[in-house]
């Protein structure tokens, strides 16, 4: 159902920008991604290290998951440093694909948020379902 524009419009044209999302040095406690979510009403959590190239990610419902099959405190789990929560090898994508082949592979992984990194791993966006949606449909960004 999409339109010629918006067949090759471009993840980077789309994705949130760094100071749209949590992004977090790789030397943070979990308690500091959990309240970044928090603050950005967000469910992920992105950690860079000082080069801005993305070491990991924590979901909402990698927390969950883990506070499951984790037998330990809840408390505990707050002065653990975030990336040893975080899924190391996330999905990504470029910013030069089309947003339709980054709606596809977010079907695929059964994934809300798509981190956008360039060539050289360096954090560059975020792609979230909503706004990506409403562009490859061709709706208003207020609905």
């Amino acid at each position: 159902m999409s339109t010629l524009k918006n067949k090759y419009t471009l993840v980077s044209e789309i994705m949130m920008k760094p100071d749209a999302f949590p992004i977090l040095l790789e030397k943070v406690f979990l308690k500091e991604a959990l309240e970044a979510m928090g603050r950005f009403r967000l469910g992920i959590v992105c950690i860079v290290n000082e080069r801005f190239q993305l070491l990991g990610i924590i979901t909402d419902g990698d927390i969950r998951r883990k506070l499951l099959k984790v037998q330990k405190p809840f408390s505990a789990f707050f002065v653990d440093d975030a990336l040893i929560h975080a899924i190391r090898m996330p999905t990504t994508i470029q910013p030069t694909a089309t947003l339709i082949e980054g709606v596809e592979l977010m079907g695929q992984k059964q994934i809300w948020d798509l981190p956008v990194v360039d060539a050289s791993g360096k954090l560059v966006g975020l792609l979230h379902l909503h706004p990506a949606i409403r562009a490859v449909l061709g709706m208003d960004s207020e609905l």
